[in-house]
């Protein structure tokens, strides 16, 4: 199975790169088209969202005791880690709200993001000249009011490169980045910017961060316990051919990328970096969206 379709795909897989990468714009447009549905699908299904998600708090005596351990540096211990609330509540989803609008498939690969979704619809075809396909990566993490910043941490399987494929018997391989701001480590990313399907079907590689915020009652009130949703921000961090080639973002605006969270004694292929969001927002500010709670 792995080489039925290699040559085949190989092909395939150069035309549409260089295609995308000589006509950035209709790439652009997939994106856009993606995240606002995206942000809309969201928007309509709301009260579910919110419904679901604060039901967590209220069914605190079945899981009190057996709580997530704590991720991240120096937890101060009165934070209850949600690892999976946003995953669960709002990124799992997200491919029920878009079957309306768009053909779903759940493709499997052994790693990647939260949720991956092959999305097919005469309205992607509308953005572009090559296909009606696009690979929706989306990622989710709930984060309370100390970790409301203006950042994104993706880790190397969370992020598409600029996927150089020069032999049909090799892979499709990423050149390193280089996350940088006032300290930088080499950064690997993992995803290809586009996958050719056995069918032959194009499907160009679209980023999507959800960060559902929420509150911590007993900061205002002692006596309160719970951590309801208070918004939900949405990003859409460019394709890795963006990036790096045409109008290559990384070269354009330094510092896009920077340094993750993590110890630098970890394996390099395996270090995370952030994506600075105000940064995102002054040239792009269609790829940021913030959803208030009512």
């Amino acid at each position: 199975m792995f080489n039925q379709y290699r040559e085949q795909m190989y092909n395939t897989y150069n035309t549409a790169r260089n295609h995308f990468i000589n006509n950035p714009s209709e790439l652009i447009e997939i994106e856009k088209f993606i995240f606002e549905s995206v942000c809309d699908s969201v928007r309509n299904n709301i009260d579910e969202i919110v419904a679901d998600y604060n039901e967590a708090s209220f069914l605190h005596p079945f899981w009190g005791d057996y709580p997530p351990e704590n991720r991240g540096r120096s937890p101060i211990g009165d934070q209850i880690p949600w690892l999976e609330v946003g995953e669960h509540v709002v990124g799992h989803k997200i491919g029920r709200f878009l079957r309306d609008s768009f053909l779903i498939r759940e493709v499997g690969m052994p790693t990647g993001p939260d949720d991956r979704y092959a999305m097919q619809s005469a309205s992607i075809a509308s953005k572009n000249s090559i296909t009606n396909a696009a690979m929706l990566f989306l990622d989710t993490k709930s984060v309370g009011p100390r970790d409301d910043k203006d950042e994104v941490v993706v880790s190397p399987n969370q992020v598409s490169g600029d996927g150089v494929w020069v032999d049909p018997k090799l892979n499709v391989v990423n050149t390193k980045m280089i996350a940088k701001k006032s300290a930088s480590h080499d950064f690997y990313p993992a995803a290809p910017p586009l996958f050719i399907f056995s069918n032959n079907v194009i499907a160009p590689v679209v980023h999507i961060y959800i960060k559902p915020i929420y509150k911590m009652l007993h900061l205002d009130n002692p006596l309160l316990r719970g951590q309801p949703l208070a918004k939900i921000r949405i990003t859409c961090v460019p394709n890795g051919l963006l990036l790096t080639k045409n109008p290559n973002y990384l070269l354009t605006y330094p510092g896009l990328l920077y340094p993750g969270k993590d110890d630098k004694s970890k394996d390099p292929r395996k270090l995370r970096c952030r994506v600075d969001l105000r940064l995102l927002k002054s040239f792009a500010p269609w790829r940021y969206s913030e959803i208030i709670v009512p």
